[in-house]
């Protein structure tokens, strides 16, 4: 029997090992052959596609910017990926890949379920820059989109703005699933010595430290709160942009004066994870779910995020941790004080974040979502 061959497109390859595997996996046991199309492949990224059970192919794309001639060769080599591979369907994540993978397989007759995973600064931003990205986004997200099959969203308030907005056209079927999921074994639930013991309270920001992402935010809370109680530590896990160099030189500053421990970006950001007790994430930035929320959520870690679409998904107010508005300092103070105040909390509402990531973003239950829309519409 001849398996179907699906195609999945991505920005870097590094995204299908760390968030696309588990639903890889599970696209072959379901009987298709699985291509996978990156611009990044090493040697070791290959190594584990192959693993896998799947097949890398790479192609030329550039991830930042816009530059008509390099994009659209872009189009022109998916073109030939498909062609070549016979291809039967393609999976789209992020914007170029859905867009660029869209008008591709547009060509080709080739049926494309495209998977929206957030909207990013081009959608929220302020900046010059950011608004005109975003008006050349919402145009060629709607040429590419209005002959796609099908879109599928990680939060309903990004479908809904796509659909208000007229970018996805209402005859289209789309669908909302809960982010990436999570895998909760390999985000182990925390053993009970694992929480807060009584001692000093740690507050951890993992992340892609961009300005969009509240680091800024963090760190100020950590100067306030800093002065004012030493029970508190402050841990910041991962790296800024490199043209961010105020930023780079802003936490060096604060780890030397003891203000933060900053570890810089770390590969397996697990330990850290058990080495804290709340989770601050307060973002600004449109994600679709934020990976990050949901690791935390799995190691069942109470959490202090924004009401940002994509962020309100995982948290019950009161329940799990607290939503606060984005870009306000005094909200977010005011959480971590709560932690500070009321510690015998953590351990409650850190149990109420793995249940939350067992109920809604367990990643099989993510996956079969995903490969129920799939099935449902091949034919």
């Amino acid at each position: 029997m001849i398996k179907p061959r699906i195609l999945i497109i991505c920005s870097v390859s590094y995204s299908l090992l760390n968030f696309r595997k588990d639903f890889i996996e599970e696209l072959i046991q379901n009987g298709y052959e699985v291509w996978c199309a990156a611009p990044d492949f090493y040697d070791d990224s290959i190594k584990k596609i192959k693993a896998m059970g799947a097949h890398p192919v790479e192609f030329n794309l550039q991830r930042k910017g816009l530059n008509p001639f390099k994009d659209f060769k872009s189009v022109g080599e998916l073109k030939k990926i498909m062609k070549e591979l016979e291809i039967d369907f393609v999976f789209a994540y992020t914007i170029k890949p859905v867009i660029y993978g869209s008008f591709a397989a547009q060509q080709l007759n080739i049926k494309t379920f495209s998977l929206i995973t957030g909207l990013g600064f081009t959608f929220s931003g302020v900046s010059f820059k950011a608004r005109f990205l975003g008006q050349i986004s919402r145009i060629l997200y709607k040429l590419s989109l209005r002959k796609n099959n099908v879109a599928i969203f990680q939060n309903v308030d990004d479908q809904n703005l796509f659909l208000k907005q007229h970018i996805l056209p209402k005859n289209k079927k789309s669908y909302v699933v809960n982010g990436s999921g999570i895998n909760l074994e390999r985000f182990r639930f925390k053993k009970s010595n694992e929480f807060n013991q009584g001692g000093a309270v740690n507050f951890i920001l993992i992340g892609r430290l961009m300005v969009e992402k509240g680091i800024e935010l963090f760190l100020d809370t950590a100067l306030s709160v800093h002065k004012k109680n030493g029970n508190a530590n402050f841990h910041v896990v991962g790296s800024p942009p490199e043209d961010l160099t105020f930023l780079a030189s802003r936490l060096k500053k604060l780890h030397e004066e003891g203000v933060i421990i900053y570890y810089g970006r770390q590969e397996d950001v697990r330990p850290f994870l058990y080495g804290g007790d709340i989770f601050v994430l307060p973002t600004y930035y449109r994600e679709g779910v934020p990976r990050s929320i949901l690791e935390a959520l799995s190691v069942g870690m109470p959490i202090i995020t924004t009401v940002t679409p994509g962020c309100r998904e995982t948290v019950i107010e009161g329940r799990n941790g607290f939503l606060i508005p984005p870009k306000e300092l005094d909200p977010l103070i005011e959480a971590v004080n709560f932690f500070l105040d009321n510690p015998e909390k953590i351990e409650e509402m850190g149990r109420e974040s793995r249940k939350l990531a067992e109920q809604k973003f367990d990643v099989h239950l993510v996956n079969t979502d995903l490969l129920k829309i799939i099935n449902q519409n091949k034919k």
